[in-house]
């Protein structure tokens, strides 16, 4: 048979199938498209395709501003770093006794399923959170969003429990809900920013007296995805009391802590909890980097099972873990932990430079929406945005639909990028208002971006 004629041959089932026709009698049946039906039901929940969304708008719009992702700046990143603080914790095993075939087996094989770093992180947020805990209560992570997963996963143990979540809300926790079937309830944020106390309180009750338990809230206490705000310090006390009054755990995911625009004492929940009523989110994608795909997971909670025994909740999270990723990998752990060490754990202190462009980046964004849109002009047109006290991300309220396809008019026709708001609005809302990231664009970006922004925004509002 010639090459010509064994393609052929090959081709021929699935051009019948095209076609139609049915398998040859006592064959096996030809392959036939699987039903989305008959798949899990979150993969046609829109909801996943918020990311990706943005991620192909990007590529087939190279040129255009993009105020769209919220990734750090990459002018902070140098490729030969990646060497330097791999040496740095090989040196680091090497000081601690560990031989060539102990530090091969550390790099090279499965590790422990909770890390290997779990000390090194743990002076890091005693260095710079104030936040005394044991490595034990420590899950590394492959980032932040597998810390999530496993939280829910673990707190929530059937279809009665509820997730309080924050609204608007970071669609990766509420994605990360729908895959595991798990109901959210939105909790608004508050005039001040964050879920208001009393607010909680009534969602958390409403919830129970609907025959189902309210589990845990998640929040972001500063300067939140998407909308940029942050909790008061006076309301996070407050918060806390109010989850504790009704049984609630508290998920804090606070990736962006760091980077405020003026210096002040911004403890994080976890650093105020006493009653040990906290699970902390953490991650190094901003404060170090995103590759590596590292976070973790502070869970010190006891958990009581048959026969008297004793574990953290850490312990069960990592038997979770052990059926998913079994174990976060020893390079990316290696490569943090020598940047840790490069720092001598002290991640606040070494993200200054990124905090002071973060902050400039964000006054810069608002001075010059404050400069294209002149308070009168804001009034006729419907026009306004927050003033975020440090972070990402600013949103700007406009008078029409901030949707994909109005996102795809300003990035064909005017050069920018942004984010849709709505997506971030568990039980609907938003419609109207869109993300601006400036974590990754420059300032000349900036100010060329908000210059077409707002040429867009007059065309639509006209």
């Amino acid at each position: 048979m010639s090459a010509r004629d064994a393609v052929a041959a090959a081709a021929a089932p699935e051009q019948a199938a095209e076609r139609g026709e049915g398998a040859g009698e006592g064959g096996p049946p030809f392959p036939v498209p699987l039903r989305l039906g008959d798949l899990h039901a979150s993969l046609a929940d829109p909801l996943l395709d918020a990311m990706t969304f943005l991620n192909e708008a990007t590529t087939r719009y190279p040129q255009a501003v993009s105020f769209a992702p919220g990734r750090p700046y990459e002018g902070f990143f140098e490729p030969a770093d990646v060497h330097h603080y791999l040496d740095t914790y090989l040196d680091h095993l090497a000081a601690r006794g560990a031989g060539r075939d102990a530090v091969r087996t550390t790099l090279f094989q499965y590790g422990p399923t909770k890390g290997v770093i779990a000390d090194l992180v743990a002076r890091t947020l005693a260095n710079d959170e104030g936040l005394t805990v044991p490595p034990e209560a420590l899950v590394l992570t492959v980032g932040a969003q597998e810390g999530m997963l496993l939280t829910l996963r673990a707190l929530c143990a059937g279809p009665e429990d509820v997730l309080l979540v924050s609204s608007p809300c970071y669609v990766g926790v509420t994605g990360a809900a729908r895959l595991l079937d798990l109901t959210t309830v939105p909790v608004p944020e508050g005039p001040a920013g964050g879920p208001d106390p009393a607010t909680v309180r009534a969602a958390a009750r409403a919830v129970r007296a609907g025959g189902r338990r309210p589990r845990a809230l998640y929040v972001v206490p500063d300067f939140a995805n998407p909308s940029g705000t942050s909790m008061p310090v006076p309301a996070r006390s407050r918060l806390l009391d109010a989850a504790a009054e009704e049984g609630l755990l508290v998920v804090e995911d606070n990736p962006y802590g760091f980077f405020a625009r003026e210096a002040g004492e911004r403890p994080t929940l976890k650093a105020l909890d006493r009653r040990r009523q906290v699970v902390h989110l953490g991650s190094f994608a901003k404060t170090c980097f995103p590759g590596a795909r590292l976070g973790y997971v502070v869970a010190d909670q006891e958990v009581a099972g048959p026969g008297g025994r004793r574990t953290l909740l850490a312990d069960e999270l990592a038997r979770l873990k052990s059926m998913t990723t079994v174990n976060t990998p020893a390079l990316s752990q290696a490569v943090i932990g020598g940047m840790l060490l490069r720092h001598d754990c002290r991640l606040r202190e070494a993200n200054a430079p990124a905090a002071a462009h973060y902050a400039a980046n964000m006054t810069v964004l608002l001075g010059e929406l404050e400069r294209h849109f002149p308070p009168p002009e804001r009034r006729r047109l419907g026009i306004s945005w927050n003033e975020p006290e440090g972070g990402f991300f600013a949103v700007l309220t406009v008078p029409f639909a901030a949707d994909e396809a109005a996102m795809e008019r300003c990035a064909r026709d005017h050069g920018v990028l942004w984010t849709p708001m709505a997506p971030f609005y568990p039980a609907g809302g938003g419609e109207r208002r869109l993300r601006l990231s400036i974590s990754s664009v420059t300032k000349r970006q900036i100010v060329d971006g908000v210059a077409s922004l707002a040429r867009f925004v007059r065309a639509e509002a006209g």
